[in-house]
């Protein structure tokens, strides 16, 4: 992502699928098992409840100083919620390893309005990962420069001001009180659009057990 930072939010939905996908899988197989009485929605419950706490925790702990500071504890934000996504999707039944994952965590983050917009962009980072020379060519930006931008990016995909947060990481103890609350805020936004999206979506994408 620091290599191409205006496709940051697009790499990080497309590893989230790619890595995350099957563990979301695995764990809603294993709590149909574990729990046969509960529904879909109380499923989600436990994964958004987890991943709400995990919000709240990166942000009170990741107390590091500075703009890399800030990029990194966006970035673990926007990772954990791409998480929650994929459980909830998972919960209610649909496959979060299918490709058409990626493109709706764009959509619910708001990364892109839209999801032809989304699959277009997913397109062109794939393509940009590819590229050799885009990576080697990335030593040579302004370390700075590059983790504004990638740090705005990941703020804008987790749901928060990118602007205060950022520069409210660099001012010791606000980070921690402004951090709870805004990464907790920002999380239960997201697993409301989440449920709405998957508890009434059809699910062509669902694999055979």
């Amino acid at each position: 992502m620091k290599a191409d930072p205006q496709f940051a939010p697009e790499h990080l939905a497309l590893e989230a699928v790619r890595r995350l996908g099957p563990e979301a899988a695995a764990w809603a197989e294993r709590m149909r098992i574990e729990h046969p009485d509960r529904s879909p929605d109380q499923l989600a419950d436990l994964a958004v409840k987890r991943f709400t706490t995990l919000a709240r925790i990166s942000g009170a702990v990741s107390g590091v100083a500075g703009l890399p500071g800030a990029v990194l504890d966006v970035g673990v934000l926007a990772w954990n919620q791409a998480r929650m996504v994929l459980h909830i999707a998972a919960a209610h039944g649909h496959d979060p390893t299918a490709p058409e994952r990626a493109t709706e965590l764009l959509v619910l983050q708001r990364v892109h309005k839209v999801a032809q917009s989304a699959r277009l962009a997913l397109g062109v980072a794939a393509g940009r990962e590819r590229a050799v020379k885009l990576f080697a060519g990335a030593a040579s930006r302004p370390l700075t420069g590059v983790m504004m931008r990638l740090g705005i990016k990941l703020a804008q995909m987790a749901g928060v001001h990118a602007a205060r947060r950022i520069f409210a990481k660099m001012i010791p103890g606000a980070s921690i009180v402004l951090g709870t609350w805004v990464n907790s805020a920002a999380t239960k936004d997201l697993a409301a659009r989440a449920r709405e999206q998957y508890r009434h979506a059809r699910q062509p994408d669902r694999q055979p057990s």
